[in-house]
């Protein structure tokens, strides 16, 4: 089954200072008003935060699952991700890492410890 909008909302919601926003018809996960995961209008791609100079490496790596952002986001670190290319797993894993980005690093260790 292809992780859906819904399986990823279930992980975010708990991720400490991460909340919800609907930006022009776009579902947005932010920490603070730092965007770390938006979803594409068809809901079908995620795009996440991720250190731009390892995502030539990522998206190289396996071109089926992950794609560069769009040209005037390159500057950001962004990557995306096909929904129906991961399972949960690999959704869980993906989400966490990329809130680990974007909040301080005191609040990631206490999650840490606590799951």
């Amino acid at each position: 089954m292809p992780v859906t909008i819904e399986d990823v909302r279930r992980v975010a919601e708990q991720l400490p200072r991460s909340y919800e926003v609907l930006v022009r018809d776009h579902v947005k996960f932010r920490v603070g008003r730092i965007v770390w995961l938006a979803f594409s209008a068809d809901e079908a791609q995620m795009g996440f935060a991720f250190p731009k100079e390892e995502r030539d490496v990522l998206v190289a790596s396996e071109p089926d699952v992950f794609l560069m952002p769009r040209r005037s986001d390159l500057r950001f670190n962004w990557v995306e991700v096909r929904l129906d290319a991961i399972d949960e797993d690999r959704m869980r894993e993906i989400v966490v890492d990329a809130w680990r980005l974007v909040v301080p690093k005191t609040v990631a260790l206490a999650h840490s410890a606590d799951g």
